[in-house]
């Protein structure tokens, strides 16, 4: 009788048992499809020196959700626009906030900036006040007679070098023309020209290819020795040292106007805005000066790089197909017919000029791959388990090129957005050059309204051409490297005075 008791009491302790066990252990996750990787490094090898595209290959063959290992570090690769919309719309929220980069952080003041702080109540504030005093709409329309001074100013510079018939470099002047916009909306003067010009751009340069290196210490931190054999974190200290140097001096240089200028007399920027409201702060916000050099950072070098990188590649893209580009002159003279210059209400009736800077977005996304986001709880995407704290990196890139969903993807052709209602604000994820959802570019707008009026006003003044013994065709696209992608090499061209 004993021993009956006991088997049964042993048959339900292991029934006890196995259930327990079976209910407390992890349940097997479901992983996306990951590309073989190497001891330490993981996947970090097959990032390439042009990601975007690297990263594109493997997507070919692993599939538009892809989970790669950045040392130990899990790293979502987005690469469809289905999946984006899951990241960026169904599940924004749990995807809104930025992995802590190590170049990003050192060079935007500890992450205090718009683009990569951390997702939270700092980021909202920051963010309200550069869309309230610098990019909603009516601001950006109250900017609108800088806008069409510069340009203008552009276009006499180009009818002067005409005379010469010397190759004029596009890639100076848009780079100057949007630096100078941007100076005078948000710094109150131009800091282009002469030598401190010079200097500026250089930083500048620097500035944006650095931070579109993949760091390896950020990844695998026992390799980080690494990054002090190659210069890396050289040249990391020195560009941050002489960025820190350019913001104090602008807010140095605003702080003594502002205490030596009389009420009437006052200038209001956004450097000064920003000044009043570290001044008055009230609401328990540390508006540090950190954040104060972060923001300003943030309109000066993100508004003049993605900007005049947009005007480059269009009007690449307009020498290569001669036939695009003289459609788009027939428009914009028939438009401007009997004015001596285009004006921003000239632009609503140019359609095809706008699906040319629709198609330039496409073909030659700016930031191939958008800014980087980080989980901040686990979740289901696609039936897949992605655990809190994994990198996203969405390719925009590729997703604009995906046969799949463009017909003849790898071509410039501006005639599929018209009669079209894709668009780039955000709600078409096919289409995404800005981002979406709540870390999309809040400076959408006001790019965009700059390169139409560029192109529209090049278009009404001038016709183009590559320098001798250049062909259309085979006109140099090589790209350069960093996190908005401009041409490798300066555009050149001829330009001739339109006389009709």
């Amino acid at each position: 009788m004993v021993s009956i008791f006991t088997l049964f009491a042993f048959i339900l302790f292991i029934i006890i048992l196995t259930k327990w066990f079976y209910t407390s252990s992890p349940k097997t996750k479901v992983l996306p499809p990951s590309p073989p990787k190497l001891p330490i490094i993981g996947n970090f090898h097959q990032l390439g020196s042009n990601p975007h595209r690297s990263l594109q290959s493997l997507a070919q063959k692993y599939g538009p959700l892809m989970l790669l290992h950045f040392g130990t570090k899990p790293v979502l690769v987005v690469s469809s626009a289905d999946v984006a919309k899951e990241i960026m719309k169904i599940h924004d929220l749990i995807f809104s906030s930025r992995p802590k980069l190590s170049i990003p952080d050192r060079l935007m003041f500890k992450s205090k900036d718009v683009a990569i702080s951390p997702y939270g109540e700092y980021w909202r504030h920051v963010r309200s006040i550069c869309v309230l005093h610098l990019l909603n709409n009516k601001r950006v329309q109250s900017f609108r007679h800088v806008r069409e001074e510069e340009t203008s100013q552009m276009i006499e510079k180009i009818r002067q070098k005409c005379f010469n018939f010397s190759p004029i470099n596009m890639t100076d002047l848009f780079s100057t023309l949007t630096n100078d916009i941007i100076c005078r909306i948000a710094l109150g003067k131009k800091y282009g020209h002469g030598k401190e010009g010079k200097k500026i751009k250089g930083i500048l340069r620097e500035f944006i290819e650095l931070l579109g290196v993949y760091s390896i210490a950020d990844y695998i931190p026992s390799l980080s020795w690494i990054n002090h054999f190659n210069g890396l974190n050289r040249k990391v200290e020195r560009v941050a040292s002489e960025i820190d140097e350019l913001m104090e001096g602008i807010i140095e240089e605003h702080s003594k106007r502002q205490n030596t200028t009389s009420i009437e007399e006052h200038r209001t920027d956004f450097v000064d805005i920003l000044l009043d409201i570290q001044r008055n702060s009230s609401s328990g916000f540390a508006f540090e000066r950190d954040t104060l050099k972060a923001l300003i950072l943030d309109m000066f070098a993100a508004g003049t790089d993605t900007t005049h990188s947009i005007m480059e590649w269009a009007t690449t893209e307009l020498l290569r197909h001669p036939k695009v580009m003289e459609k788009l002159q027939n428009e914009v003279r028939k438009v401007g017919q009997g004015k001596s210059e285009i004006d921003e209400n000239d632009i609503e009736k140019m359609q095809y000029l706008k699906a040319v800077i629709k198609e330039t977005l496409r073909l030659r996304f700016p930031v191939r791959l958008l800014v980087p986001r980080e989980s901040v709880q686990d979740i289901k995407i696609q039936g897949y388990d992605v655990s809190a704290g994994t990198q996203v990196i969405i390719n925009g890139w590729a997703i604009a090129r995906d046969p799949n969903i463009w017909e003849n993807p790898e071509e410039f052709e501006p005639e599929r957005f018209l009669n079209c209602d894709i668009d780039f604000k955000g709600m078409n994820f096919e289409f995404i050059p800005f981002g979406a959802g709540r870390r999309g570019c809040p400076g959408m707008s006001f790019g965009v309204v700059v390169n139409e009026l560029v192109l529209a006003k090049l278009m009404h003044k001038f016709n183009f051409a590559l320098p001798e013994g250049e062909e259309e065709n085979s006109s140099d696209v090589a790209e350069s490297t960093g996190i908005t992608v401009h041409r490798k090499y300066p555009l050149f061209v001829v330009a001739t005075p339109y006389s009709g």
